[in-house]
């Protein structure tokens, strides 16, 4: 039951990627269009949820972000593949960059603020 909001954090990130990827390209933004975008990213990273789950991991360290940021790209990009979408170089690049910054990222803040409020909670 713990996993489940960092599971939904990752797997909003992933539907901002795929909003601000469409909307720098001059896409539509509508649900489909998004949807169309994402669905890859979306059932690799829940995949990846699954094999987080498998090894019994918070999903809240690092370990968890690494697991989650390679399946997510890695498996995203075959499904992408396999369903006839492209997969071009500067694509792979940017969304290996962007997945690695969220998924890293919010699980960098949340320890930093836990350690924040640890060391408050001593000095007081």
């Amino acid at each position: 039951m713990v996993r489940i909001l960092p599971a939904v954090i990752d797997l909003v990130f992933v539907v901002i990627f795929a909003v601000v990827g469409r909307a720098s390209h001059a896409e539509r933004l509508s649900i489909p269009g998004v949807a169309q975008t994402a669905w890859p990213f979306l059932a690799a990273c829940l995949f990846a949820w699954v094999v987080v789950g498998l090894l019994d991991d918070s999903g809240y360290g690092p370990r968890a972000a690494l697991v989650i940021w390679l399946v997510t790209v890695l498996a995203g990009m075959g499904l992408r593949i396999v369903a006839g979408d492209t997969a071009e170089t500067a694509f792979v690049i940017v969304a290996t960059l962007v997945l690695f910054s969220s998924f890293f990222g919010w699980r960098l803040v949340v320890r930093l603020i836990r350690a924040r409020k640890q060391t408050d909670a001593t000095v007081s």
